[in-house]
């Protein structure tokens, strides 16, 4: 068998889904029968997590959520059966070990990991160690739980790992040389930017190793989407900064109109976990439920446009990026995952 990676962007390139932005979930996961597929979903008790939930357990899978806020969880999933809660939180590595340890004693075989809880442009925060709290949710934790549930992916013999992240990798590459912000001063975006290249590099390592073992990364940028709480916490300021909120703090209508609905957003995740067209393809960057373009400076972004704010920057799906991220992201966490 020959193995094929998305190093340096090599399968970075459309391949004709069929789908495009305004693609729901309902339309891609039909004809899907996930009967018997055991499947976790990180902060999948909202947004577009919860959409993604809803969706996997339609097609018949047995869906697990990690929750930092199980009531808040509890209360969104009444109704949705076939769904286990289970107290996580993703700054915490103590409550990651125990979650997963718990899953693997009941659990052999994990077929779908979706990585999908995230924080957005938040004030800096630090998590125990002292890491960026962007960084540890949005990267590390989700690095250490998929290494401690690295058997039972393997054990699925074709399973795939989902690492909700996004445009917003085009705010900022890794910095390696102060990726916790110590000796440089904070700038949320760039906090939020680094860990979402964090995701893609991720995923292309992760890629790179797994798929001798039968498990394919893929990662994943929702669109621009309306009615989620992930930006609850940015100042206004930022939103108008980008032009698409008025004085007021008003959306501009227009923009509005442009925006995906919570269905639309969760289109792209649950296409990566479930199409049969990604067979043979991995470590790719995808959008609108089809594998991004390379971003080379060929795609002209304006935020007044989210269908414009597309394509996946070189720098994060890099190579050797990638690699040393790997190695890092062991040594921040003391987690071995050797992958293979």
């Amino acid at each position: 068998m020959i193995l094929k990676d998305n190093y340096n962007g090599a399968l970075q390139k459309p391949i004709h889904s069929g789908f495009g932005a305004t693609s729901t979930v309902q339309d891609v996961i039909k004809g899907i029968d996930l009967t018997g597929k055991t499947v976790i979903v990180t902060g999948g008790y909202a947004g577009i997590g919860l959409e993604t939930v809803k969706a996997f357990v339609t097609a018949g899978a047995k869906v697990t959520i990690p929750a930092r806020d199980i009531h808040k969880a509890a209360g969104n999933l009444k109704g949705v059966n076939n769904v286990t809660i289970e107290e996580m939180d993703l700054m915490d590595p103590g409550s990651i070990n125990t979650f997963a340890k718990k899953f693997l004693a009941a659990n052999d075989t994990l077929h779908i990991l979706v990585n999908n809880a995230g924080i957005m442009w938040v004030p800096l925060q630090r998590d125990k160690r002292g890491y960026e709290s962007q960084l540890s949710t949005n990267h590390l934790g989700h690095f250490q739980l998929t290494a401690l549930l690295w058997p039972a992916l393997k054990k699925a013999r074709d399973a795939r790992v989902i690492n909700v992240s996004s445009y917003g990798h085009q705010m900022a590459p890794f910095n390696f040389d102060d990726p916790n912000f110590t000796n440089r001063g904070y700038e949320t975006l760039q906090g939020y930017g680094q860990s979402k290249t964090a995701n893609n590099l991720f995923t292309v390592e992760l890629d790179h190793r797994g798929q001798a073992v039968g498990v394919r990364a893929f990662s994943v940028h929702p669109g621009s989407v309306i009615g989620t709480d992930l930006g609850r916490v940015a100042p206004m300021a930022l939103f108008q900064q980008m032009g698409t909120h008025d004085e007021n703090g008003n959306i501009f209508p227009e923009v509005a109109a442009k925006l995906k609905n919570i269905a639309q957003g969760a289109a792209t995740s649950v296409w990566c976990a479930t199409s049969p067209r990604l067979n043979g393809i991995g470590g790719v960057y995808c959008e609108n439920a089809e594998v991004a373009e390379l971003d080379e400076g060929n795609i002209e972004h304006n935020y007044n446009d989210p269908l414009s704010l597309r394509g996946v920057k070189p720098y994060s799906v890099d190579a050797e990026n990638a690699k040393k991220l790997w190695v890092l992201s062991e040594e921040m966490t003391d987690v071995a995952f050797p992958a293979n």
